[in-house]
């Protein structure tokens, strides 16, 4: 596969000279969140700190095509013919009688991003990352992860969306404060959603794990620009629906990249070693046991960065993500 496409991403050290023509969508690690007049693509600040390279790292996606942005409520918005990406940040009101504040800012949220769906013509979507602060910590006798999920499951349904088969590939982990974030990119057409021989999908994950089931698929396939583009919601140490490995980081990133390998089992097109990553450590002190593994899987050729965040379960130390047919570094 070659680097040209419509669609393209690149992890980019801050203050790199880039041309902005056709920006999509930027996510900052490290850096404080733009000036609202200078942000015309969605532009947010995720408070994650990056682990290794430079201290700041920008998440940059473009396109070839020509890009136009908006907004739709609260959703900032660029759009191609085909695709559409957006992002907003929802504070967490006080907890109410029956709802704790991130359940509130999570409907919130995802009422307005299917709203501007909606309103785009692209109401399909294909990929979803959301950032929130002390995901594994427990309120009201219920882990905020779980409480994001069960708001989620609320919004979907009341705007009449699926949550399981037909879903989004995601991923949720755990900011170190700051608003709930998220942004998406969404699609004119639907995607093929792709699951895991070797994982339980997560949307038929037994009560154990919460009374509502994440809703994402573990993978989603589209056609762009003449070309597939891949996107792998955040993967872990996960077989069947049980951590394994729990307290061994560098079994659980064996564990994980295994799984990635299983997904593209299917799909001969895409190659671990041409992926793009972003790799989640919840433990500072595991940053070089994880490279290790991760450099010996994938050699040097594969774009990756490495970020500080925790993890949808407690027993997780690592989950990486991963997108192909995208561009280069």
């Amino acid at each position: 596969m070659n680097g040209t496409t419509g669609l393209h991403l690149a992890y980019q050290p801050a203050g790199t000279p880039a041309d902005r023509a056709g920006t999509l969508a930027t996510a900052r690690y490290g850096l404080p969140p733009p000036a609202l007049a200078a942000a015309a693509a969605p532009d947010v600040a995720v408070r994650m700190p990056v682990l290794a390279g430079p201290g700041a790292l920008i998440e940059h996606w473009s396109s070839a095509e020509p890009v136009r942005y908006g907004h739709c409520g609260a959703v900032r918005l660029a759009h191609t013919a085909d695709l559409t990406f957006g992002a907003l940040e929802a504070e967490e009101p006080p907890d109410g009688a029956e709802r704790t504040g991130l359940e509130t800012a999570t409907e919130w949220a995802y009422r307005q991003v299917h709203a501007a769906l909606e309103a785009s013509g692209h109401a399909h979507l294909v990929r979803v990352w959301n950032y929130l602060p002390r995901i594994n910590l427990e309120t009201h006798g219920l882990e905020r992860y779980r409480q994001f999920n069960i708001a989620r499951q609320r919004a979907l349904i009341a705007s009449g969306r699926p949550v399981g088969g037909n879903v989004p590939a995601a991923s949720a982990l755990g900011s170190i404060d700051g608003p709930l974030v998220v942004y998406f990119l969404a699609a004119r057409r639907a995607p093929r959603c792709l699951e895991n021989p070797r994982q339980v999908s997560a949307y038929h994950y037994p009560r154990e794990y919460g009374e509502r089931s994440p809703s994402f698929s573990r993978a989603t396939l589209i056609e762009h620009a003449g070309r597939e583009a891949l996107f792998i919601s955040g993967t872990a140490s996960i077989v069947g629906h049980r951590t394994l490995h729990a307290g061994d980081a560098a079994a659980q990133t064996r564990e994980t990249l295994a799984n990635i390998g299983a997904l593209l089992g299917e799909l001969p097109e895409f190659s671990l070693e041409r992926l793009l990553y972003k790799i989640y450590v919840r433990h500072r002190s595991d940053l070089e046991t994880v490279r290790r593994e991760v450099d010996a899987a994938l050699g040097s050729a594969a774009a990756r960065v490495y970020l500080q965040a925790d993890v949808c379960r407690a027993d997780l130390d690592v989950e990486i993500e991963a997108a192909g047919g995208c561009g280069g570094p």
